[in-house]
């Protein structure tokens, strides 16, 4: 036994065999030392929280939350309640205008895709309109999922494209239309870049965000072939009686300064059975919206008998929007003639 064990010193001295030693006086400096460094550490982690607007500034159960995916349904259950109230408190809602915020989960046996109608399509914008509204998007600065391209006929060459056309009437009948929004791809490159795993991909196809984990690094804007990520440079704004108040978590409630967004496909209209709000607006039935593995469903039948192409295929994307064209009777052509029974074609 060495002469350091016998010594009233050692904090281990005549305790109890079994016993958790005492901490020393040097060992209790260091833990409060450290205490001091965590503390410090802490504030200035939230310092720069103190610049921001009240209504933005997240509140500690925001700062701690756990992402999204490893959350208790308590939990979430929690986070829900808390986002309806600041909501509310942001838009300085009334009693009587109740904000509901769900959680609606994918739907077992069932993978959403889309297919466009090139044919058909008129360049109206009213699907980018009916979405904004839909997705309480940013009014200013003003933020929009879809983006509709006006073509040169006989070119498929988006770099030749006007994002920015303003006609006296649509269509153009010198020009077709393109709109492009998220892809919903089966390999989407934005959720391999993203650093904090903010952004992945649901079992129903559809690429979502948590917004409460994105820090705004916009890498996945850059990895994006399509331009479908949007990022909010200033605080959205939304005038609160055009404010859409049936919401989900990972879809459209409303966001705030320095996150990315995107096109969910309206998760919180499809998982209950609904179509997606620029499916619905649209006058010439262009958009089609479903259920790729039910063998009978429209999209279905549409890959399977129509003339189909992906968009920037050579990416390796694989995307769930598909575009399509009429071979008879779109505006770009005579009419389907109607033939009497056994009357020569």
């Amino acid at each position: 036994m060495s002469a350091a064990d016998n010594t009233p010193n050692n904090p281990t001295h005549g305790a109890p065999a079994g016993a958790a030693p005492e901490p020393s006086r040097r060992g209790f400096l260091r833990m409060g030392v450290n205490a001091v460094a965590g503390a410090a550490a802490l504030a200035a982690a939230l310092s720069p929280l103190r610049d921001l607007d009240p209504d933005d500034a997240p509140s500690l159960e925001e700062f701690f939350q756990k992402h999204y995916k490893e959350m208790s349904a308590e939990e979430k259950q929690a986070a829900l309640a808390r986002i309806a109230e600041q909501v509310r408190r942001r838009f300085k809602l009334p009693a009587d205008r109740a904000v509901n915020v769900q959680d609606p989960p994918p739907m077992d046996g069932v993978e959403f895709v889309y297919a466009l109608n090139v044919s058909r399509c008129i360049g109206c914008r009213k699907c980018v309109h009916a979405c904004a509204k839909e997705n309480n998007t940013s009014r200013s600065p003003e933020i929009q999922y879809i983006r509709v391209l006006q073509m040169q006929k006989g070119s498929i060459d988006v770099e030749t494209s006007e994002h920015h056309y303003d006609p006296i009437k649509i269509p153009d009948h010198q020009a077709y239309y393109l709109p492009v929004q998220c892809h919903q791809c089966a390999k989407p490159p934005c959720v391999k870049v993203c650093p904090t795993e903010a952004t992945w991909q649901e079992p129903d196809g559809i690429t979502v965000i948590d917004y409460d984990w994105c820090i705004g690094c916009r890498y996945c804007e850059a990895a994006c072939p399509y331009w479908a990520r949007r990022f909010n440079f200033g605080k959205p704004q939304i005038p609160a009686d055009e404010l859409n108040l049936d919401m989900a978590y990972l879809s459209n409630r409303p966001r705030s300064k320095g996150v990315m967004e995107k096109c969910t496909f309206c998760l919180h209209r499809t998982r209950r059975g609904r179509m997606p709000a620029c499916v619905e607006v649209c006058p010439t039935g262009s958009r089609k919206f479903g259920n790729v593995l039910d063998p009978d469903s429209e999209v279905a039948y549409i890959l399977r008998h129509k003339r189909v192409f992906v968009f920037k295929e050579e990416v390796g994307t694989l995307p769930r929007f598909f575009y399509y064209f009429d071979e008879r009777g779109s505006r770009y052509h005579e009419p389907i003639e109607v033939f009497e029974p056994g009357e020569s074609t």
